[in-house]
């Protein structure tokens, strides 16, 4: 099949999910599509035990979409860019330690409570699986994904100043998330683990790489838009902004992520502050609001019907369940404790970090982090555990989260 009948193909079901859900489920289009995808695959798999042809041509399909290219060189730098265009400059700088302390210290607390307890799961279950691997799970499920956060609280009424906490803290911390699993992968595979030095090297190649890059471009592409008013010309200088900048970000090895999410702040600030006439501004702001929705149904699509090609065995899908329940805890914790010292402070109302916990949601990054993963003993486990997290994360905490913010007084 051709790159573009399987783009043909992935489009038109997750169009036809789309149909599905506005006309009988009614649900959010983001958790209705994503949940069709699933009870799609889930019905392809039993119906696969009597047509076995069936399944495994569904799976050959599904396979053959390399997803890991999908997120990190499709739809994310896209999404990521809309994100911080739209996001509160402002509200950010008065939140800006909190958001810092949750894109970094909870980041690396989440990994190693996450990898513990997926450690002893696995050796109670008799999987022994390196303790190594298990923090490699950690650090890969731990960063909230901007993806699913974005697209879920525009429909929860989150407060003001927790919605900026989330949000701020799904842009910023696939930078730290990256740089922490390219660390503990390479401590893991190679045969000379980096020093102390090499660690400290890479963060600052990937951060202080990424900040110069998403600055500079944002400046130029705001300084070009300004003396542009044609709105194609426009719309196609951000593309351009987004694409090439993001590909300058991997080439020097900085983290991309990070470079489009300073691209889109400093664009989005500049244009509304330093006078990009409204017509730009209306052009621009639509096209990018028009692009998230429109990525966010497709990548939301994709994750449910990546379901069929799991290995779900009764000893996968428990543990897969179980580690539900450690990765929530663990996110509890490790937002908890760094946050402890600025409650006092900052005026965090009491019910604040279980939102936090609560709101913290998983989607397309951390499974595109696990498909990466070289073959080794129990990559299917731990794939299946991802899974397992980012389903529960967008069918149950995205659609319980406005309800929970009412029962707090919210």
């Amino acid at each position: 099949m051709t790159g573009f009948q399987l783009f043909g193909a992935f489009t038109t079901l997750i169009a036809l999910f789309g149909y599905i859900n506005h006309r009988y489920l009614r649900l959010p289009e983001s958790v209705g599509i994503t949940a069709i995808g699933v009870a799609a695959s889930l019905g392809l798999i039993l119906v696969g035990t009597q047509v076995p042809a069936l399944q495994q041509n569904a799976e050959k399909l599904v396979e053959s979409l390399n997803f890991y290219e999908v997120v990190f060189h499709g739809v994310l730098p896209l999404l990521l860019f809309s994100g911080s265009l739209h996001f509160d400059v402002g509200a950010l700088a008065k939140h800006k330690l909190a958001v810092l302390l949750l894109s970094t210290l909870a980041v690396g607390l989440s990994t190693i409570f996450v990898g513990a307890g997926t450690f002893l799961l696995f050796a109670w279950a008799g999987i022994p699986l390196a303790l190594s691997y298990c923090l490699l799970f950690g650090a890969l499920i731990s960063p909230t994904d901007p993806i699913a956060v974005m697209g879920i609280l525009k429909q929860a009424k989150v407060p003001l100043g927790i919605e900026t906490k989330i949000t701020g803290e799904s842009l910023f911390n696939d930078g730290t998330a990256i740089v922490i699993f390219l660390t503990i992968l390479a401590f893991t595979t190679s045969s000379a683990p980096p020093s102390l030095t090499d660690i400290a090297q890479l963060f600052l190649t990937e951060v202080l790489g990424a900040v110069v890059v998403g600055s500079a471009i944002g400046w130029l592409g705001t300084k070009a838009l300004r003396q542009v008013h044609s709105y194609t010309v426009e719309i196609f200088t951000t593309l351009g902004m987004v694409t090439g900048g993001y590909a300058l970000a991997e080439a020097i090895h900085a983290a991309a992520p990070l470079s489009v999410v300073i691209m889109g702040l400093v664009l989005g600030r500049q244009g509304t502050t330093q006078a990009l006439c409204e017509e730009t501004k209306a052009h621009l702001f639509s096209f990018w609001e028009l692009a998230d929705e429109l990525l966010t149904l497709m990548l939301f699509g994709l994750i449910g019907v990546q379901v069929i090609a799991l290995d779900l065995t009764v000893v996968y899908v428990g543990i897969g369940a179980s580690t539900i329940a450690i990765v929530l805890l663990s996110r509890f914790v490790s937002v908890s404790l760094p946050l402890l010292g600025l409650t006092p402070l900052k005026g965090f109302s009491p019910h604040a970090v279980t939102v936090l916990t609560w709101g913290g949601l998983r989607g397309g990054v951390s499974i595109a982090l696990a498909l990466s993963l070289p073959p080794f003993y129990g990559k299917d486990l731990l794939l299946c555990a991802t899974y397992f997290v980012v389903l529960f994360s967008i069918l149950i905490q995205s659609t319980t989260l406005g309800p929970l913010l009412k029962k707090l007084g919210y």
